[in-house]
């Protein structure tokens, strides 16, 4: 399994008028967890952009459990529990300054070669640096 956990402040301009974070703005958030898990194990999203994959959304699955509100600060846990295939499948978990659980989420990528079109295996670059990082 790989585990990160990334922290950011909710801005007013990411909440509706009752100063909750519009729900909208949850999968900003976890793609920006997601990008820094990668960064995390030692390749950038665009550096596997560079080398020729996307990594399209195909699935997206949220529970709010508590609102998170202008101006907390959030802790987003972000896990691979699974080495890719064709897909790679993330958990989140959104903690609040006082470390309560907020929110659930779930997302699946899949691995799109950018010139083909076509959904490819995770490359093996990427595979050994999730092995590299992995902890049971």
């Amino acid at each position: 399994m790989i585990h990160t956990k990334h922290s950011l402040r909710v801005r007013y301009g990411e909440t509706d008028p009752m100063k909750y974070v519009y729900y909208g703005n949850y999968a900003q958030y976890f793609e920006i967890a997601r990008v820094e898990l990668f960064r995390s194990i030692g390749m950038s999203y665009n550096e596997i952009e560079n080398q020729g994959i996307w990594l399209p959304v195909s699935d997206y699955k949220i529970k709010y459990l508590r609102p998170a509100l202008y101006d907390q600060k959030l802790e987003i846990h972000t896990y691979v529990k699974k080495i890719p295939g064709v897909k790679i499948e993330f958990e989140y978990e959104i903690y609040n300054e006082d470390g309560i659980k907020i929110t659930e989420a779930y997302t699946t990528l899949f691995f799109l070669d950018a010139k083909t079109n076509k959904i490819i295996k995770c490359p093996d670059y990427l595979v050994k640096l999730i092995e590299e990082n992995w902890v049971e």
